[in-house]
């Protein structure tokens, strides 16, 4: 009987693991290397294709919540890599278009503000996680990822979307400040509501 229920709780397991949320997750991850490899590697034309392959994954950030709510296939996995998933993709690509110079000067400190935040937010979520405190995820919070993906589309395009419209890469710019200012404001919501956790923990 022991091992009749320990293998349904593995094929149980596997199944919500393999599930297309899930999946589409794993695939956003996996765009990962490639967005940047093609920033690495330079030119017009593989700008554009990061692009692409840049926007297939933000297209994965919203179906993979989508598609758990709806055919109820949220799992503690996909709780857990979605949000990964967002700030890996955003903070390697940040760090690319910084080396190859598309973000310089005054507005690398948005880019800073940025990382910090998910660094800093990140270390506080796990250490509220030990506490069995849970922080949920908000609404501005959302529009935040949202305005990142954005900004950081533009930037990609950048050099090779200005030939085609003179101010691609300054509205990746503006979009960068913009997500950088929700950054700041979320960040804040987070830790005005985790630091009395902190404060009271023994």
């Amino acid at each position: 009987m022991s091992d009749i229920v320990g293998n349904g709780m593995m094929k149980g397991g596997l199944s919500r693991a393999l599930s297309l949320p899930n999946i589409l997750t794993y695939l956003r991850l996996g765009a990962v290397p490639l967005v940047a490899g093609c920033l690495l590697w330079g030119g017009f034309a593989m700008r554009w294709l990061a692009l692409a392959i840049f926007i297939a994954a933000a297209i994965t950030d919203f179906l993979d919540g989508y598609l758990a709510r709806k055919w109820n296939q949220q799992s503690a996995l996909g709780r857990m890599l979605d949000p990964i998933a967002d700030k890996v993709l955003v903070a390697v690509v940040l760090l690319v278009l910084a080396w190859n110079w598309t973000i310089s000067g005054a507005h690398l400190w948005a880019a800073i503000i940025i990382l910090s935040r998910e660094v800093l937010v990140s270390g506080l979520r796990e250490f509220l996680s030990e506490l069995r405190v849970s922080v949920p995820v908000t609404r501005i919070a959302k529009y935040k990822t949202a305005m990142q993906l954005v900004a950081v589309g533009f930037l990609i395009a950048g050099p090779a979307g200005d030939q085609v419209f003179p101010y691609v890469t300054t509205i990746g710019l503006l979009g960068l400040w913009l997500a950088a200012a929700l950054t700041l404001y979320t960040g804040y919501d987070y830790f005005r509501a985790g630091i009395g956790h902190v404060i009271d923990e023994k």
